[in-house]
């Protein structure tokens, strides 16, 4: 058996056995083409806030009024819906949000403020049509936790996640973004958490793949015919008997 039948058996065989994973590393990898990630991250959706500078005296006086409270490793002061916050992160444990105008605790955060600072950070005039709290790690959210999640009506079944700690925004999910983050998964062959892309599954698809490759190159010059014609010459060549 010469090597270029050899090598169409071996083509022939994995071509099939591959053909659904390279289709999905196509599809996927067209769809990463065309998607703006912009949009994917909802980033066209923030609101643009002007920056508020806290004045010194300001923040001085706020971070008096809560100098009894347990220490922290670093102090973060600045604004959360115009108000001069502090945010104390210890070495050990969950970081705590202070309200420095009345000196009061603010984390964590209830579900109606975690509401009106995602509604604050939503382009327009949307407001929010569902608050949960969301307490382990899932694949459309890996970030700070506990969170709220507060969804909007917006045509794209939009989500923002707020951290109960930070008050912050950590997250912008949407169909487009569960879209990709799908065929990501579909890409890197990790169909549980969409991340890894170091699995064994997805490093023996990809040398099986590479040896489809190989046997294709291999058998190329068969398929143009290119074999057939170098035959006929060399027949033609041979100086009869």
């Amino acid at each position: 058996m010469n090597a270029a039948r050899i090598s169409s058996t071996i083509h022939k065989w994995l071509a099939l056995l591959m053909a659904i994973q390279i289709l999905f590393w196509f599809v996927s990898g067209l769809f990463f083409a065309i998607a703006p990630i912009e949009q994917v991250r909802s980033e066209h959706m923030k609101a643009a806030t002007p920056s508020a500078p806290i004045p010194i005296a300001v923040a001085a006086a706020g971070l008096q009024r809560i100098s009894s409270a347990a220490p922290g490793e670093r102090i973060e002061v600045r604004t959360m819906l115009g108000r001069p916050v502090a945010l104390v992160s210890p070495m050990s444990g969950r970081p705590r949000l202070y309200d420095l105008t009345e000196g009061r605790q603010i984390s964590p955060v209830p579900a109606a403020l975690a509401a009106q600072i995602a509604e604050a950070d939503h382009v327009g005039e949307q407001r929010a049509v569902r608050v949960r709290l969301v307490t382990e790690e899932s694949p459309e959210y890996r970030a700070a936790l506990p969170a709220w999640r507060i969804d909007f009506d917006d045509g794209a079944n939009r989500a923002l996640y707020v951290s109960q700690d930070t008050g912050m925004v950590t997250a912008r999910r949407s169909t487009l973004w569960r879209v990709f983050d799908f065929l990501w998964g579909l890409h890197i062959m990790d169909f549980r958490n969409h991340e890894d892309f170091n699995t064994p599954l997805l490093i023996g698809a990809t040398a099986l793949a590479l040896v489809v490759i190989v046997t294709g190159i291999v058998l190329l010059p068969s398929r143009l015919g290119f074999s057939g014609w170098l035959r006929r010459r060399r027949k033609v060549s041979r100086p009869e008997a």
